[in-house]
């Protein structure tokens, strides 16, 4: 009877390890699922949907919808009508256990999934709105928006682009008319109407892209973008301002080279852009989320590791994979397993993902709470002739397309 006691204990203390093991490997992919934010195809989703899996599973913390589907050059993707776009997101967040963030990019003009086409109302871009510098009339149509966000049930906007125009014809900011101004206190007054706007119906957003993407002279889409020479500290700017009020809930990096800031990494994957110059220098407590990591100043040069890895380090929560550009249906799989053997490895400390983890839960905890309460911080000086309520009823009534 010894004997066998004895041996069923020493079998139990060996498998005791295993079990606690397999726990801990457990947590450690439902916090790295909490980072990533994915795209899928499909106007509908099923139980059959891989989509649905990952968000069933833990292994997705968020979606990305887009309107077109850039691989296969169709406007098949995500986005038909208002009432296709409502059920479709009622069925995602359905699929989570906890609230889900559904995420779009809807910055106005030419940077509109939610277009007039498929029955939703047209916004102007934020070039046009700067242009005017009536800071009502942009606080009615970001108001108008985020309403139609909530109604959707997408409850983060990545928006507003807080580039400064320092190149005009800039073929991915300043050409395509996604920045207010070239003046820093134009876009920060501009900013402060959006993002308040947005929180007033409990939607998020993201000032993008950081530490700059308004000097660039090529796309960041399309490969390796260096704005060594062209960047200027004015460019940080917008953030400094927006950061003296608790309403800025993400920050969105750009893929862009800065020798001046880091001599080896993109931002995206530079710790002293990162970590050193906005969290530290600068402050932010928020949650940093990547652009699409799919994009080719990214893909283009280093590998699926390397770039999980040093985003990482570098202090990014939120990982981006648009599934747009490229497709990859497993992609959310493969991250957690690339991230997870990292860990394992000791190449990231098991830390550093506890503290993103805890920041997006922060933040989705206010957002199911319904936290985000609006704060039009008295910092911002109000623009000399602003418009009376009828001038900017008539500024309504003029076509924006």
């Amino acid at each position: 009877m010894n004997k066998t006691f004895t041996c069923l204990l020493l079998l139990g203390l060996l498998i005791l390890p295993c079990s606690a093991s397999s726990q801990d490997n457990e947590n450690l992919e439902a916090m790295i699922g909490e980072m990533l934010l994915v795209g899928f195809r499909g106007l509908e989703v099923d139980k059959t949907s891989p989509i649905i899996d990952d968000i069933a599973q833990g292994r997705v913390g968020g979606v990305i919808l887009f309107d077109y589907d850039v691989a296969r050059s169709s406007f098949q993707r995500n986005i038909a009508s208002p009432g296709q776009l409502k059920a479709l997101t009622a069925d995602l967040q359905a699929a989570s256990k906890d609230t889900l963030l559904i995420a779009v990019d809807q910055e106005g003009g030419k940077v509109s999934r939610l277009k007039e086409k498929y029955g939703f109302p047209p916004r102007p871009s934020q070039a046009r709105l700067g242009k005017h510098n009536h800071p009502e009339l942009t606080r009615r149509h970001a108001e108008q928006t985020a309403a139609v966000l909530a109604e959707m049930g997408i409850n983060l906007n990545l928006a507003p682009v807080v580039d400064v125009n320092v190149t005009p014809d800039n073929p991915v900011i300043g050409g395509l008319g996604r920045s207010f101004s070239a003046d820093p206190d134009i876009v920060v007054r501009h900013a402060a109407e959006v993002i308040a706007a947005h929180r007033e119906h409990n939607v998020l957003t993201a000032l993008k892209h950081f530490p700059g993407h308004g000097s660039s002279t090529r796309d960041s889409h399309h490969g390796f973008t260096d704005v060594t020479d062209t960047w200027t500290e004015r460019e940080l700017q917008p953030y400094t301002r927006l950061f003296q009020s608790p309403d800025a809930d993400m920050v969105m990096t750009a893929h862009v080279f800065n020798a001046r800031l880091d001599p080896n990494w993109p931002a995206t994957l530079s710790a002293e852009t990162l970590d050193r110059l906005l969290r530290r220098e600068m402050g932010f407590e928020g949650v940093i989320i990547s652009d699409d990591m799919q994009m080719g100043a990214i893909r283009d040069s280093y590998s699926l590791k390397t770039a999980l890895e040093r985003t990482i380090l570098a202090g990014t929560d939120l990982i981006i994979f648009g599934n747009n550009l490229v497709y990859e249906p497993d992609i959310a799989q493969r991250c957690i397993q690339i991230i997870s053997g990292l860990v394992r490895e000791n190449r990231i400390p098991a830390s550093r993902i506890q503290q993103s983890y805890e920041r997006i839960r922060q933040l989705k905890t206010s957002l199911q709470n319904g936290l985000l309460t609006p704060n039009r911080s008295a910092l911002l000086p109000k623009v000399q002739g602003a418009l009376s309520s009828e001038a900017v009823t008539s500024h309504f009534a003029h076509s924006w397309r």
